[in-house]
């Protein structure tokens, strides 16, 4: 049995009822974790909250550097799209949050963790995942597996029977579920589970509607340094400043939405909308300045490993060898990946106008029309007959 347990908190309905259980299941004082990735929430709240419950150990955790630039930069150099649409931003924050709550229950003597995750999702997998890979004979607490609390209503009813605060919006039956971050915005579950029906205006917060956006286009300039942006018109950022900055820019331009059914690792299929709207200025704008950099052979083995990399994040592996390992295959060539692109954000296209940098490979001598000798256009022949022999 759990001397002392540290519970992953979001201060929401389902972790403030799952704090409770824990306290009445459980001879042993819990403690709360929350991480500050850039979320939208009140952690004195937060905080208030979990004391209010008899809470002692309290702690809320400011990770959004760190988050940004160990975690979202490194993933946006590989390129990683999940099922060729999602750009990953749950599934990015889960390792992070898991490997801090275990540095934190070290650190007050817990020997258990809990988390608030579903049986029926990802995130199960990817904290339980990253708790192991963080330390292998923690202790994890999984109410949802747990108990005989089946539904929201019968979560209410508890919370209510505990006098424990309800969320306003949590009132009766929610309209579906969020998750949020500097990266994305998610949403699913309840108006969102018919894949036919389209999601009304309300579940997005992070983006404009398309025909809400201005009518005029705006023009950036994004510059890189071994993969990673460094600049927005050439104003100096930290890594969390420029996501928040394309952030601000892909809200008012209705940029970064995508509606996927996508593949979960458990086996099921569920219905997701995510917006991410400086996630996908970045994307492009990496993909361009790559462009100009990596020769052809390094880009394509790239591309190749690009669909594998996203599925161990996606599936809770970020701590596994083999991404450490693609990684390493990923930022051995970043070091060229370096310039600056220009892009037009315009009624939620990302449109690249130019690329340039000192470590370009593009020659215009070799490529120009104008420049059509002889000698050029035979060894184009001689090329062609010799590929033919390959597949022959």
């Amino acid at each position: 049995m759990a001397k002392k347990i540290v519970l992953a908190y979001s201060g929401g309905l389902d972790t403030s009822v799952i704090l409770k259980w824990l306290q009445l299941n459980y001879d042993c004082p819990v403690a709360t974790y929350t991480a500050d990735i850039g979320q939208n929430d009140n952690f004195d709240e937060i905080k208030s909250k979990a004391k209010s419950l008899g809470v002692k150990d309290i702690c809320v955790e400011d990770l959004k550097e760190e988050f940004v630039k160990d975690y979202v930069f490194p993933m946006f150099r590989a390129n990683a799209l999940y099922e060729g649409v999602y750009l990953l931003g749950t599934a990015i924050a889960r390792p992070l949050i898991a490997r801090k709550q275990i540095e934190y229950a070290k650190k007050i003597g817990a020997d258990a963790v809990a988390h608030g995750s579903t049986g029926k999702g990802n995130d199960q997998v990817r904290f339980e995942i990253g708790y192991y890979a963080t330390d292998p004979n923690i202790e994890i607490i999984a109410p949802w597996r747990l108990w005989d609390l089946e539904s929201r209503e019968s979560l209410i009813q508890f919370a209510q029977k505990y006098q424990i605060q309800i969320p306003k919006d949590k009132i009766g039956e929610p309209p579906f579920s969020v998750d949020e971050n500097v990266l994305h915005t998610s949403a699913e579950g309840k108006v969102l589970e018919d894949p036919w029906v389209s999601p009304p205006n309300y579940v997005f917060s992070r983006t404009k509607n398309i025909e809400d956006t201005p009518n005029k286009a705006e023009e950036i300039i994004i510059s890189f340094e071994n993969g990673d942006p460094i600049k927005i018109n050439k104003q100096n950022s930290s890594p969390y400043e420029i996501l928040k900055k394309l952030n601000d820019l892909g809200f008012e331009h209705g940029i970064g939405r995508v509606d996927m059914v996508e593949n979960r690792f458990i086996g099921m299929k569920s219905r997701g909308v995510y917006e991410t709207p400086g996630g996908t200025i970045l994307y492009h704008a990496h993909r361009a300045v790559e462009s100009i950099t990596l020769d052809r052979e390094t880009a394509h083995k790239k591309d190749l490993i690009v669909s594998e990399y996203a599925e161990l994040v996606y599936n809770g592996f970020w701590f596994s060898k083999k991404r450490k390992k693609f990684q390493e295959i990923v930022d051995t060539y970043q070091n060229n990946v370096n310039g600056e692109v220009k892009l037009k954000l315009y009624k939620g296209n990302v449109i690249v106008l130019g690329r340039k940098s000192e470590n370009s490979l593009y020659n215009i001598s070799k490529v120009s029309f104008e420049n059509n000798k002889q000698k050029d256009q035979q060894f184009a022949e001689e090329f062609i007959k010799s590929q033919f022999k390959k597949i022959n």
